[in-house]
């Protein structure tokens, strides 16, 4: 269960650092989230269907999600669409591309097909280690090498300017940066991310499937507030690690979630009401911190003024 929980936090926790890198980062609601990870998936299944070695069929899946990062940035710079509906219209036409994409399937299997997991378990399997283990460390290595890479990147002048886009776009203008190069740099490399996620996803569950993503941009959502209600810290280190921890404490509320929902008579359905519930709370939660905050800071600051009195 343990194992389970999270590896599934891990694997998931690839497509939330890409919503954090949307959400957080760059300051840019992006739904095309819903479209890019089973656009991953969809990749992934067509050219290992086809021949192609799993690692490859990966690397093409995480051009297609930039690429598609690349058309919702295109429609919001060019277009003058607001970024909320450029996402929309670009997770809408990939609907139909990944049918596309699967011959019209609704979702393809992939049990028999070569997959990078079945590799990994294999390896493991043959020094004595279960494939539950195997997965786990296997993806230990994997999103931590992502996780490092992304920090490596946020301390470049282009991860810096980056994120300070985020907070300030006319001092990144005064820098002589296009905020527009550093939108498509930053909706690619989210929604890369999130195409890998989800090829991961779809050899892990054994299929690939046109609707993989749909809501996926909630959970994202709400494994970033977990983590920034977990940890507090400014440092890119700290940030990219409590998206993983907010992504493996989303997967263990859902399972609680499920596991009480079954005593009192919720449906697997009702997922998407419980994730719902639980970003309200963590909103409400955070709302009240914050004004408790600003209250504590007025109060201290009426404190040290003088009595003249």
């Amino acid at each position: 269960m343990i194992e389970g929980i999270l590896v599934e936090g891990l694997l998931y926790g690839i497509m939330v650092l890409g919503v954090f890198i949307t959400f957080r980062v760059l300051d840019f609601p992006d739904l095309t989230v819903d479209g890019s990870f089973p656009l991953g998936a969809v990749i992934f299944a067509a050219l290992v269907s086809s021949g192609v070695a799993p690692i490859l069929a990966i690397v093409v899946a995480f051009v297609g999600g930039i690429l598609a990062g690349f058309v919702t940035a295109a429609i919001h710079n060019y277009l003058k669409v607001p970024n909320l509906l450029a996402g929309i219209l670009t997770m809408t036409m990939l609907g139909s591309i990944n049918n596309r994409i699967l011959g019209n399937k609704a979702n393809v299997s992939l049990i028999r097909q070569p997959s990078l997991l079945k590799d990994v378990s294999a390896w493991f399997e043959s020094v004595g280690i279960t494939q539950d283990l195997a997965y786990l460390v296997f993806f230990v290595l994997a999103v931590f090498a992502i996780k490092i890479a992304l920090d490596v990147f946020f301390r470049t002048d282009l991860g810096l300017t980056l994120g300070a886009m985020g907070n300030n776009v006319q001092m990144v203008v005064s820098t002589g940066v296009n905020p527009a190069t550093l939108k498509f740099v930053g909706l690619g490399l989210s929604n890369g991310l999130v195409a890998i996620a989800g090829a991961l996803a779809a050899q892990y569950q054994g299929f690939a499937d046109v609707n993989l993503g749909q809501g996926i941009i909630i959970a994202g959502l709400a494994s970033v507030m977990i983590g920034e209600f977990v940890l507090k810290s400014n440092k890119i280190f700290l940030l990219t690690l409590r998206v993983l921890v907010g992504s493996i404490l989303f997967r263990a509320l859902m399972y609680l979630a499920r596991l009480i929902g079954f005593d009192i008579g919720l449906l697997p359905t009702d997922q998407k009401l419980i994730t719902g519930i639980t970003i309200i709370i963590l909103l409400l939660v955070t709302t009240v911190k914050n004004e408790k905050s600003k209250t504590k800071a007025a109060l201290a600051a009426v404190s040290k003024v003088p009595n003249d009195a």
